[in-house]
């Protein structure tokens, strides 16, 4: 038995699970469960219909590094929704298509990180419990970058000692952020791929909120574009990791991709090539299908808006909660604390919402998550606003 399993932690929705067991809350009131980041808008009907078309395509074995048309798709999305240049990337070469980010999130750092010193994986906190679990299995300390209301819910990379730095083999980011929604600018982008440069390391970009922002003129950047516009144009040391989860409402499909420098997608492909999770041919043909087209994510993103607006009407009175700058998470303050506040908004009016400490660490004398709950408004507009009737009154009676 690996010995590193026993170090991985309870995963959010186990410690959820617990913390609500036992809890009886109103039958009158039908459950609404705002715990879970999971897409509940109907999927692109031509992605199911290219699915379905190429059912037949079972009958043979893919190629780990996907076809040349999927592979084509994604090279021509980057390029257009981050604004580079024809033939800046190369679908041959900088792309690889995975079996949905979460699994590629993971396995990048078995893959990357180097155990012959002392490696340290970097990470923000909140985070995404993928991060911790990868840096724990590849023999690396996870370091945890504490991201509050002070810092803009961005990680503290300024408190980072230098010698950190020199340790560090792996930097995990993720904008725009789960849970907070807090987007890296360009700038900070830049500072960061110029801190890989000097130190050695690996900057593994979690970019799967980034389509669903408020503002279509100005979408969150992301960390291949910033590489360009910095000169890093072999986009050197940076890898990103987009998934059709969030942006198209396939979270069941299972298809994302990683794309950066070109030496990192040859040893990570290298590896998938025995790990043995190449994407099936059908999930291919419906992902073209999907990276091909924006007129469904424009129209997801208004679905989005919408919920949010009506949601923060009725709870900005009551709770500190506003907009976050992309995503689909709400991150208030709570009253009370977070686990107890979940706990009783669960039995007294039946909705769901995730303690902010499942998803964070303590570090530096802090717990960045204590204090607050995430809310997912991944339900339909009728639910939300039902649900978000029944959290303010439930903060009235505290």
């Amino acid at each position: 038995m690996n010995p590193d399993l026993e170090r991985l932690h309870p995963y959010p929705f186990e410690r959820l699970r617990a913390l609500l067991a036992g809890c009886e809350p109103p039958a009158d009131l039908p459950r609404i469960d705002l715990s879970i980041g999971e897409p509940r808008h109907d999927p692109p009907h031509f992605v199911l219909e290219a699915l379905i078309r190429h059912l037949h395509q079972v009958a043979r074995y893919p190629l780990t590094r996907g076809g040349t048309e999927l592979r084509e798709a994604i090279t021509a999305w980057l390029s257009r929704r981050f604004g580079l240049p024809e033939g800046a990337l190369h679908p041959d070469r900088h792309v690889l298509p995975v079996n949905g980010t979460r699994e590629a999130l993971f396995a990048v750092a078995q893959a990357l990180v180097d155990r012959g010193s002392t490696p340290a994986v970097l990470m923000p906190n909140p985070f995404y419990q993928i991060y911790e679990g990868a840096a724990l299995l590849a023999g690396a300390e996870p370091v945890y970058l504490n991201a509050t209301e002070e810092t803009g819910f961005q990680p503290d990379f300024d408190a980072v000692p230098e010698t950190l730095w020199a340790r560090c083999r792996l930097l995990y980011l993720c904008s725009p952020a789960n849970p907070s929604g807090a987007v890296l600018g360009e700038e900070t982008l830049a500072r960061l791929i110029a801190l890989a440069e000097r130190y050695d390391f690996v900057l593994a970009s979690d970019e799967c909120y980034s389509e669903i922002h408020f503002d279509d003129a100005h979408p969150p950047p992301g960390l291949l574009g910033a590489a360009w516009r910095a000169g890093n144009t072999e986009f050197r040391r940076c890898l990103v990791f987009h998934s059709l989860s969030k942006r198209s409402n396939l979270p069941g499909l299972r298809s994302g991709f990683v794309a950066g420098d070109a030496e990192l997608i040859a040893a990570f492909h290298r590896y998938r090539t025995y790990h043995g999770c190449a994407m099936p041919p059908p999930t291919q043909a419906a992902s073209v299908a999907a990276w091909s087209d924006e007129a469904h994510v424009a129209a997801n993103r208004r679905r989005y808006r919408e919920k949010f607006e009506a949601v923060l009407e009725l709870l900005a009175p009551v709770l500190r909660v506003t907009r976050p700058e992309a995503g689909f998470y709400l991150w208030p303050e709570t009253p009370i604390p977070d686990e107890a506040f979940a706990r009783r908004l669960f039995a007294e009016e039946h909705v769901t919402v995730l303690p902010g400490r499942y998803l964070s660490r303590r570090s530096q004398g802090i717990d960045p998550g204590a204090g607050r709950v995430r809310m997912a408004l991944v339900a339909t507009l009728e639910e939300c606003i039902e649900a978000a009737r029944r959290i303010r009154r439930f903060v009235e009676r505290l």
